[in-house]
């Protein structure tokens, strides 16, 4: 990677830490904070949420239609995730271990708070909390396949695709051939060492849950 790419993407780095930050002040100004991993607002907040929560029945009574025809094809999916979260359980647990490729910690993109906000009745909180899993998963599921093709195929593409992973901007050039084997080698080295990190500033955490 040349130094100009390199500096591009310590500049995305650098802005995504920015955005944490703005976040965590807004959620500063929203008034709520963290007990352990459980998020409180403060009264006010509450008694807010809850004078604009919408009740039941008058949810189902103005809900679009297509919204309930769709939902047993949007639910149906809840069976293929399932399947597809227990391979990746399976699969990490098998060939990271013998890659030597640190896990990718699934709570770390499992994130399901939205049953805690209560201006949502119950039928939007199941909504949100099933639709915070699937994109929670997808995530977990990319940085999983990530960290695959780093260890067998560290390749960028020639036709610019979206939505790339985060280790993709560090891989090599489409067609650059010269040491290729000996840089391939390097990739899998980098893995093993960030196991290795993981491992020694937090003991026990080579763990996907």
């Amino acid at each position: 990677m040349n130094d100009r790419i390199r500096q591009i993407v310590d500049q995305i780095n650098a802005l995504e830490a920015e955005l944490n930050t703005a976040l965590q002040e807004h959620g500063d100004r929203l008034r709520y904070q963290f007990e352990g991993k459980r998020v409180v607002f403060e009264k006010t907040v509450k008694d807010a949420h809850r004078r604009v929560k919408m009740g039941v029945l008058r949810w189902i009574v103005t809900e679009r239609p297509q919204n309930f025809i769709t939902m047993p094809i949007i639910y149906g999916m809840a069976a293929p995730m399932l399947v597809l979260d227990l391979f990746l359980f399976f699969y990490q647990w098998t060939c990271f271990s013998v890659y030597g490729i640190h896990k990718v910690k699934r709570a770390d993109y499992l994130v399901l708070d939205h049953q805690l906000l209560a201006y949502l009745n119950f039928f939007e909180k199941g909504h949100c909390m099933y639709c915070s899993y699937a994109v929670g998963l997808m995530a977990y599921a990319t940085e999983i396949i990530a960290r695959t093709e780093q260890y067998f195929c560290p390749i960028k593409h020639a036709k610019k695709i979206l939505s790339a992973h985060s280790r993709y901007a560090n891989f090599l050039a489409y067609g650059e051939e010269e040491n290729y084997h000996g840089k391939l080698e390097a990739y899998r080295r980098e893995l093993a060492r960030e196991k290795k990190s993981a491992v020694k500033t937090h003991p026990g955490s080579d763990t996907n849950k």
